[in-house]
């Protein structure tokens, strides 16, 4: 029982908001016995609050629900016995307090006119989810697992081109590494293992042509990042196989281009003006429609290496923090 607690708790502070609507609600109209599901210091907590709680909780087995039910309103009432207490307090005077529950509001009715807007997006056509399936190889048909090592160099701008030229021209990865070193060049190294789906987009199929010891060069907010492709393994998958996750891909995206489109209408028929040192957050809008958007990673041009100094170069620029 302690494993519905930790998920329901974080919900039920979600619903703090309609939680505190429903009492006020409660003191203009009668209530039947059956609605109420227990009462804290006379404030009335409704069956409609429990039911809200086991709406948000994913995948909740049929099973599961009267227990969950109990959960949640035990939950409800620790809840209210905090809002109380605080309320004693003139918490909801406070001006953090005030701040969180404007922001929360804004989100809600944010959301909630998107969803209404939106609707529920439509399914997407097996002629679209196959177009999808045929157009991403190395998603599906040559789906690979992949073990990598990632090398993250903290370098400034001017010195990345350096970098570049110099992975390019070292003859294996451990002449890197010992450049990195001497280069006194911040760096961190990583490894694991990941399949494509997990991988971004940008370089998956970059990564997918690259022979086991191969690296890569992708840019970086404070640098560049090397990432070698210590081994891989073939796992493909079908199509019947990957139609659920490709119509739930498909509908995401189709949401979110509506989405969108909604907001960019919306904006266009405002008036929005950005004061002070607020200014440029205009300019920077719209900036990325104006400049082509620069490639997320490139292949380095240095020969193949051995996945075997994929492996010492990770263990070499681990004490390079």
């Amino acid at each position: 029982m302690q494993g519905f607690k930790k998920v329901y708790l974080p919900l039920l502070i979600v619903a703090l908001v309609a939680g505190c609507g429903d009492k006020k609600d409660g003191a203009a109209e009668e209530k039947k016995p059956t609605q109420v599901a227990a009462k804290v210091n006379g404030t009335e907590l409704t069956v409609s609050q429990v039911n809200y709680a086991l709406q948000r909780i994913p995948n909740l087995d049929k099973d599961q629900t009267k227990a969950a039910s109990l959960q949640v309103v035990r939950s409800l009432v620790d809840q209210e016995l905090l809002v109380q207490k605080a309320t004693e307090d003139k918490l909801d005077r406070d001006p953090n307090v005030v701040q969180a529950l404007d922001a929360a509001r804004r989100q809600i009715m944010a959301e909630a006119y998107m969803s209404r807007k939106l609707g529920t997006p439509a399914e997407p056509t097996d002629a679209e989810v196959t177009d999808y399936f045929n157009k991403h190889p190395e998603l599906f048909t040559q789906r690979k697992i992949y073990r990598l090592q990632e090398i993250s160099i903290k370098a400034p701008k001017d010195k990345q081109e350096e970098i570049r030229t110099q992975l390019a021209a070292s003859k294996t990865l451990n002449d890197f590494g010992a450049w990195l070193k001497a280069e006194n060049l911040p760096v961190k190294a990583a490894q694991g293992v990941k399949p494509a789906e997990q991988l971004p987009l940008e370089i998956l199929p970059q990564l997918a042509k690259m022979a086991d010891g191969q690296a890569m060069v992708v840019n970086a907010p404070d640098g560049l990042t090397v990432i070698v492709l210590a081994g891989s393994q073939a796992q493909p998958v079908t199509l019947e196989q990957a139609k659920p996750a490709i119509s739930r891909l498909l509908q995401t995206q189709a949401r979110q281009k509506a989405a969108k489109a909604e907001l960019d209408a919306l904006k266009a028929a405002a008036k929005i003006e950005y004061v002070g040192e607020f200014v440029d957050a205009g300019k920077e809008a719209a900036a990325p429609a104006a400049a082509p958007a620069q490639p997320a990673a490139e292949p380095a041009a240095a020969p193949a290496a051995p996945a075997a100094d994929a492996d010492a170069i990770s263990k070499g620029v681990s004490g390079l923090k």
